[in-house]
């Protein structure tokens, strides 16, 4: 695919201020902007609306009246990310089912159907028969849930009222991503009370721990995850460890737009901008919401999954990692230990997946596969990720063609000759261009390897 970055917004809208955890305390709207334009973003969102101190430093952005937001002319949208940890009771079909798939480490969740949730004034999405409610001792299981969702918000005022419902639910000051034992569902419905331009998306959607399609607290099915709300959600995040290929095989996703960010800690250009979408030019909130929900903006930048955290099942402390194939050949369990795998996106979505791989649905969007600039430096240098010399090139590179986008995705050969750039590092540029770089897939919370020959580098 090839497109004009002149003609185009590439935007990264989930990220986070330094009031969240785990972030840098230099996260800044001075230092977003400066290296969002070094990455060569044109948008992004806040982050941690929630949180009362963030917050009042974005109600002082300059607002153009159309919900985009401005920091020394660098456009933002307000959003915000927020976690959700609730229980619920699910009816379990595989314990009244002698069929059910005893081989498979999730299989006590692949059949349930839920039927009431703790959380206040949400209905049940299914009900079981009189046959199956004669079983209810020994066929309902209380299942713990723990989902991250990203919130766009059309405005200032709208975000003020979202602050005043979560409130009432509990505190936002302690963190830029609060948690709430509040249902997806309710979530949504309370959200499309205030005002129907608040988008909600799913994020990084597989992964084990935090996510909807999560193998340790996530739900088998959309409808499962937002019941009567399902048709209000327009869009899902991939994450690290998936891309828009491997949600293609999920039918029960193709109304639903395939959007990427980086869901980055820091602002530095190896993490920012890491996954992004790239939207046609706007300039209103209104816009930016049409094109997610009608999938009408251009495509996503991805890295490769193979790189996240949680690609392949395995066992950190162990060492030990493995496809879903020998995930089920060895019934879930760890070969070194006896314990239960830590089972990753891939197997999930092989759990999951109603299409084969390779399939791509008609509403399929293009996307790039590609590592950051500065794990291409390391890959060609040997080097580490944040040492003076990878600096020094990347700083070069910059100087020579403006951005690193541009480098990554529009810089020719001639080009990068003419400037007298290493030539090993030019080759490993465009084999990413082209996606050729192979990734050893990460597990069980240790990033995945780029590798090269004897070569290797690692994401961390």
């Amino acid at each position: 695919m090839e497109i004009d970055l002149n003609e185009v917004m590439i935007g990264d809208l989930h990220l986070h201020s330094k009031y969240s955890r785990a972030t840098s305390i230099y996260l800044s709207f001075e230092n977003l902007v400066k290296w969002a334009k070094i990455k060569g973003i044109n948008l992004l969102g806040t982050g941690d609306f929630t949180h009362p101190i963030w917050f009042e430093e974005i109600k002082k952005l300059e607002n153009n009246g159309k919900g985009i937001y401005f920091f020394d002319g660098f456009p933002f949208v307000i959003t915000g990310e927020i976690s959700f940890i609730y229980t619920q009771e699910t009816y379990n079909k595989s314990r009244l089912d002698s069929d059910s798939h005893h081989h498979s480490p999730t299989n006590s969740r692949l059949h349930s159907t839920t039927i009431a949730r703790e959380t206040p004034n949400v209905k049940s999405l299914a009900h079981p028969s009189d046959r199956e409610f004669t079983e209810s001792k020994r066929s309902l299981e209380r299942k713990g849930r723990r989902v991250h969702l990203n919130v766009l918000v059309p405005n200032v005022e709208v975000a003020e009222k979202i602050n005043s419902y979560l409130d009432t639910k509990g505190r936002r000051d302690y963190d830029g991503r609060p948690i709430f034992k509040i249902s997806c569902e309710e979530f949504v419905r309370e959200m499309k009370n205030i005002d129907d331009k608040i988008e909600i998306i799913p994020a990084h959607i597989w992964t084990p721990w935090f996510s909807m399609f999560g193998s340790k607290s996530g739900f088998d099915s959309f409808k499962e995850c937002f019941g009567e709300m399902s048709e209000k959600v327009y869009a899902i995040e991939t994450g690290m460890s998936s891309d828009p290929e491997m949600n293609w095989r999920i039918g029960e996703l193709h109304n639903k737009s395939i959007v990427s960010f980086s869901d980055s800690h820091s602002f530095w250009p190896f993490r920012l901008g890491r996954e992004a979408t790239i939207f046609k030019k706007f300039d209103s909130y209104d816009e930016l919401v049409r094109q997610i929900r009608k999938n009408d903006f251009i495509g996503t930048i991805e890295t490769d999954p193979a790189y996240g955290k949680y690609h392949y099942d395995g066992h950190r402390n162990c060492s030990f990692s493995c496809s879903f194939e020998k995930t089920k050949k060895l019934n879930g369990l760890c070969p070194k230990c006896g314990k239960p795998l830590v089972i990753g996106v891939d197997y999930r979505v092989e759990e999951l997946a109603t299409n084969k791989i390779g399939f791509r649905p008609q509403c399929a969007k293009p996307f790039f596969k590609l590592l950051p600039l500065h794990e291409i430096i390391v890959l060609a240098s040997g080097g580490r990720l944040e040492s003076n010399s990878t600096w020094n090139i990347y700083n070069d590179l910059i100087s020579k063609f403006e951005n690193e986008f541009n480098i990554l995705l529009k810089v020719s050969k001639p080009e990068f000759f003419n400037k007298n750039v290493d030539d090993k590092l030019v080759e490993l540029i465009l084999k990413n261009r082209e996606g050729k770089i192979y990734v050893k897939p990460g597990y069980d919370g240790e990033y995945g390897v780029a590798e090269l020959g004897e070569k290797q580098a690692t994401l961390v």
